[in-house]
């Protein structure tokens, strides 16, 4: 959507001849695959009034002396600015935001604030509906990010303006990151332990499978708008059903509505085709008393409260920092793609495709070591990784490319791993403002990350040694977390805190 295709000034005529270097041309259109990408050049024009002219990519120069067309020209020239616009290469892409609104040049700026603008609205999103979530329940966000998803995204596409654009893309970024958060905790607090792995790591399955898609979607329409209401349709089904899903018994129970919490119960042990249980008996309440028709003042809590005491405080930032390498990682290795040479799509789509197998490692993984060894293994393996990148000398292509998706799978489990890992390590009161939390140190680490990147002019390995030395503190860090494998999901602080003393004494 926002690539920079090649491009030149747009000539102030009708084009009679084209000469660039040593080859004479009839079209503009065929001068793509000899203009080069890496350094700056220009092409000779004759225009059909006699006037030759030099574009390059940003300026075009008027000759004062047309007696020839030659490529090179030592007398006096005129420069000027592209007032009549752009020609791009659309050999890869029809139309892009770039091409729409002719974003380069000195007005380049305004593509490279698209990425981190919309990486600053994941970050609010993550923020303000982590809390709502927590406030309101989980069903009515998801309900309300997921109709979000499918207006704003249709709104993007049919944008008139670049500021338009941004608001409504600002405004999706906000409503998907809301969505994605509280959907994790969502499943996380409606599977059993015995599924509750496999379920909440999967959902990152098919954050990948969508990545294919987006690659797949991205091949076969090359126009930017089409390709944003394509893949704004796919949220429509879960808008028409989104109203029958349930809300979470931990939720209600953490409210007080302990009436409501049994009827979902009810229909859980229906729908299994199993008994029910009753949640006066598990938990000594009198459903249909005093608190059951009336549940008494529940306290409200805050991100202050993931600094409960010294243990959940320093809890809290080891998460964070692992969030924030984790996805700081994952990006650069993503956005270093397009660099690995061959066809863009298939690059994207192999990012996404890795992820796949990552994922079922660390759920295989996660329930024979346990979450925080895999954790471990995943960052340090990345960080070894990047270092193997470092010294692979420049022309090993192929030795370059199998070490940057190895990178990626071992990250990308990291990634994947993190979000589960949170919603157990967090009582149920203040778990999605801690995964909304550990989202917005995230969203930081996208948003850094394509300016890590653009530090590779300064060193070519820049971004793998931040990345790898991020990825090795991390891991070693970890072992300071307590493990959660097998261990129901907490409700009160008392219990969250009782990991830190199971890990110790263990």
């Amino acid at each position: 959507m926002t690539v920079f295709p090649k491009h030149i000034c747009r000539p102030p005529g009708n084009v009679s001849r084209i000469l660039f270097h040593n080859t004479s041309l009839w079209r503009l259109d065929d001068i793509w695959t000899l203009f080069p990408t890496g350094r700056e050049d220009y092409v000779v024009v004759l225009l059909e009034d006699g006037v030759v002219w030099e574009l390059t990519r940003c300026y075009r120069f008027r000759r004062d002396n047309n007696s020839s067309l030659n490529y090179d020209y030592d007398g006096h020239k005129s420069g000027f600015s592209c007032l009549d616009g752009f020609i791009y290469d659309k050999s890869k892409w029809d139309n892009t935001v770039v091409t729409q609104w002719d974003l380069v040049c000195n007005r380049e700026w305004f593509a490279k604030l698209i990425q981190p603008t919309f990486m600053f609205g994941v970050l609010l999103g993550a923020l303000i509906f982590g809390y709502l979530s927590d406030r309101v329940g989980r069903r009515p966000v998801l309900w309300s990010t997921s109709i979000g998803m499918h207006v704003f995204g249709i709104a993007v596409a049919f944008t008139f303006d670049y500021y338009s654009f941004m608001l409504a893309r600002f405004l999706l970024a906000i409503v998907a990151s809301g969505y994605l958060v509280v959907v994790f905790v969502y499943v996380t607090e409606f599977i059993g332990m015995k599924a509750r792995t496999w379920a909440s790591i999967q959902i990152h399955s098919f954050f990948a499978i969508g990545t294919m898609v987006v690659a797949l979607t991205g091949y076969l329409f090359r126009t930017w708008w089409i390709y944003q209401l394509i893949l704004s349709t796919v949220t429509l089904p879960f808008v028409l059903c989104c109203w029958m899903i349930p809300e979470t018994p931990f939720w209600l129970l953490s409210e007080g509505r302990y009436k409501e919490a049994q009827i979902v119960v009810d229909k859980m042990a229906k729908w299994n085709r199993t008994g029910t249980c009753k949640l006066s008996e598990l938990l000594s309440l009198d459903l249909y008393g005093a608190v059951g028709e009336k549940p008494s003042e529940v306290k409200k809590y805050n991100l202050l409260d993931l600094f409960y005491d010294w243990n959940i405080g320093t809890r809290t930032l080891i998460v964070w920092l692992i969030w924030f390498t984790g996805c700081l990682g994952f990006y650069c290795f993503s956005l270093n793609s397009v660099n690995l040479g061959g066809n863009e799509y298939l690059n994207l789509f192999l990012m996404g495709a890795v992820e796949i197998p990552a994922y079922i490692f660390i759920c295989v993984g996660m329930d024979v070591v346990g979450r925080r060894n895999v954790l471990m293994f995943s960052l340090i393996s990345g960080a070894l990784f990047c270092g193997v990148i470092m010294v692979i000398p420049k022309g090993n292509y192929i030795w370059s490319v199998v070490a940057s998706v190895a990178g990626k799978f071992a990250i990308g489990s990291a990634f994947g791993l993190i979000y589960l890992y949170t919603a157990e390590l967090y009582p149920t009161m203040i778990r999605t403002q801690a995964v909304g939390s550990g989202s917005v140190v995230c969203r930081v680490g996208s948003i850094i990350a394509p300016f890590c990147v653009y530090l590779s002019s300064v060193w070519l390995f820049m971004p793998q040694l931040l990345t790898g030395t991020l990825a090795f503190v991390s891991g070693l860090l970890t072992l300071k977390l307590p493990e959660t494998l097998g261990k129901p999901l907490t409700t009160t602080w008392e219990q969250a805190i009782k990991l830190d003393e199971e890990k110790d004494s263990s």
